[in-house]
């Protein structure tokens, strides 16, 4: 059996902000093979389907009639010297691990991206001014055709947490990335540093899905946040973070209508004190049911 599928399935432990949705169809995929048979199952059915990740850094509406698909299960790596290979369901911090104690550097930095390795190279994700791009050599598509295509690095577009990918159909199944010889001890460390830093200025123990808004130009966008006095404000259970203002948090039953309204609220009013237009840099999924 390649895929699990079940009915009527709650996404709240589905999506990092545990917004209450729920979907019509879910589907576990063990492997490609199990890719490919719910993909034209849901043809079949004439519903539409989407590809989860981690939940991070998005907002999902409240239901989906459709069927949401996650590769949890499609996570193997491989290394071999200096290459490493792969599948898109694997967590960012899995491939960071292992690369370290392969004594291989420059991934230590995605060590607490909340993301799975596919979700992160379509947004090309980034922290500590690195992206996932710098030591990417190719990744592997499954096309809405059911046909699975290399792409080189140079073949995809890429921009500031976004890539051509984007709005696509094409699923990222497996990556490859191309590291330098390194020091596990002195990554390690650089790794501590960096979990320590994040535990000091970001509101881990509440539900979010990490910063809101894109950086500008020469400023950060929680400074402008904190400057128009934002901090704590609520619609419904959905806050701006007392601890860092570019993030909201779920205080409890936030609604997907309660954080796309504060994040409007948050947008207008920095735009209108500041005059800087905010760029969202999480992803509102505005399911087609």
């Amino acid at each position: 059996m390649n895929v699990k599928l079940e009915e009527n399935v709650s996404l709240k432990d589905y999506n990092t902000y545990k917004i209450e949705a729920k979907c019509r169809y879910f589907a576990h995929v063990l492997n490609i093979d199990g890719l490919k048979e719910i993909i034209k199952y849901a043809k079949d059915l004439n519903v539409p389907y989407f590809v989860i990740g981690c939940g991070s850094n998005i907002v999902i509406d409240e239901y989906f009639s459709g069927i949401v698909i996650k590769l949890e299960d499609m996570r193997n790596i491989k290394i071999d010297g200096s290459l490493v290979t792969i599948e898109a369901g694997a967590k960012m911090g899995k491939l960071a691990t292992s690369t370290v104690n392969h004594n291989l550097t420059g991934l230590e930095w995605a060590i607490n991206i909340p993301g799975t390795v596919g979700g992160s190279i379509v947004g090309n994700a980034g922290a500590y001014n690195s992206e996932i791009r710098d030591n990417l050599v190719n990744i592997k598509v499954l096309t809405p055709d059911l046909e699975i295509k290399t792409l080189n690095k140079d073949d995809i577009k890429w921009d500031y947490r976004s890539t051509s990918l984007k709005g696509t159909r094409d699923i990222v199944i497996e990556a490859t990335f191309k590291l330098a010889k390194g020091n596990k001890e002195e990554s390690l460390e650089l790794i501590k540093d960096r979990c320590d830093r994040r535990m000091a200025t970001q509101p881990l123990d509440m539900p979010s899905a990490g910063s809101v808004f894109r950086n500008p130009l020469n400023d950060h966008a929680g400074r402008l946040i904190e400057q128009a006095n934002l901090k704590g404000k609520r619609i419904g259970d959905a806050e701006v973070s007392l601890k860092h203002a570019n993030f909201i948090v779920n205080t409890g039953n936030a609604t997907s209508k309660d954080i796309k309204n504060l994040i409007k609220l948050v947008h207008d009013e920095v735009k209108s004190k500041f005059g800087v237009d905010l760029i969202l840099e999480q992803e509102i999924i505005d399911w087609k049911n």
